[in-house]
């Protein structure tokens, strides 16, 4: 018989093959997009929300300028309301009670027994007011203001009668509900005096030639002879859009006071005063001007 050999006969077993790990890399990116997303989401969020409160921030502050604005106006009022009950007085018993009545409506309790002998049945004048001027008031304190005034009097003396000026300061509480209540007596402050300032006054630029200032004054002089009265279709011709509005006043042109023209690129700069005559009161009216020219076929004021 023929055998097989034994080699032969055998199955020859394939290696098995070794599995790969894997890594799902689908669900990690999902899971690191979404972490992106909520941060993101989170950063904006606290942005907005920086950005929100700064404007809630802006907006309260706002409204506290405006609460200001609003008691500085009352603060204006109450000071010079105290101011002419304060200054007013005449010698008689009945005056004078009256008198500190009515101051009393200002002052604390402590500021009115401090009053009590200011004025007596024994000064030989009377004071009437002619006049409060508050010339500042700013904040001194949470809910205190400090108000500035100047008081004209005239005062009489027998038969002799004269005007005095002077310039006080108070203080004034404001409660919550904007009542408000004098803190400090009048006290004699600086007056409010002019000040020595006094604007530089442009010089005429050479450039502009005697020919173009000239034309200029002329221009400038029709046109003011019409300005009181025209209308707006009438200035139209003379004025770029609305640089310069309707005035319909019963005014006559008189004359143009030191003209002085200054070259800017293509166009002139002037600044003048211009005499008017009202003719209802008679008086004469000097008004400044500073106008901006230029010359395509004709004179414009562009500016």
């Amino acid at each position: 018989m023929f055998k097989k050999n034994k080699k032969q006969t055998e199955t020859i077993k394939e290696p098995k093959e070794k599995k790969v790990r894997t890594v799902k890399v689908g669900t990690h990116k999902k899971t690191v997009i979404a972490l992106w997303v909520v941060l993101v989401a989170s950063v904006s969020f606290g942005v907005y929300k920086n950005f929100t409160a700064i404007d809630q921030h802006t907006t309260h502050e706002k409204e506290i300028i405006e609460l200001r604005l609003q008691d500085t106006n009352g603060i204006e009022n109450f000071v010079k309301n105290f101011a002419k009950s304060y200054y007013t007085w005449n010698n008689s018993k009945e005056a004078i009670e009256a008198r500190t009545q009515a101051i009393s409506g200002y002052l604390t309790k402590e500021l009115q027994d401090l009053n009590v002998d200011t004025i007596r049945t024994d000064i030989p004048t009377s004071s009437t007011v002619t006049d409060v001027i508050v010339w500042h008031i700013e904040q001194s304190g949470t809910d205190t203001f400090s108000a500035t005034y100047e008081v004209d009097q005239q005062i009489k003396e027998g038969e002799q009668t004269s005007n005095v000026k002077a310039t006080y300061t108070v203080k004034v509480y404001v409660d919550a509900d904007g009542d408000m209540v004098i803190v400090q007596n009048p006290t004699l402050a600086p007056a409010v005096e002019k000040s020595d300032y006094e604007p530089k006054t442009p010089e005429a630029d050479a450039s502009v030639d005697a020919d173009t200032v000239n034309d200029a004054t002329a221009f400038l002089e029709t046109f003011f002879k019409l300005y009181p009265t025209a209308t707006e279709k009438e200035l139209a011709y003379y004025v770029l859009g609305n640089v310069i509005e309707p005035i319909g006043r019963d005014y006559l042109y008189s004359e143009l006071v030191n003209p002085i023209f200054i070259k800017d690129g293509d166009n002139v700069k002037v600044k003048v005063a211009v005499k008017f005559i009202d003719n209802q009161t008679k008086a004469t009216q000097v008004s400044q001007y500073e106008l901006v020219l230029h010359k395509d076929s004709n004179w414009k004021i562009v500016g």
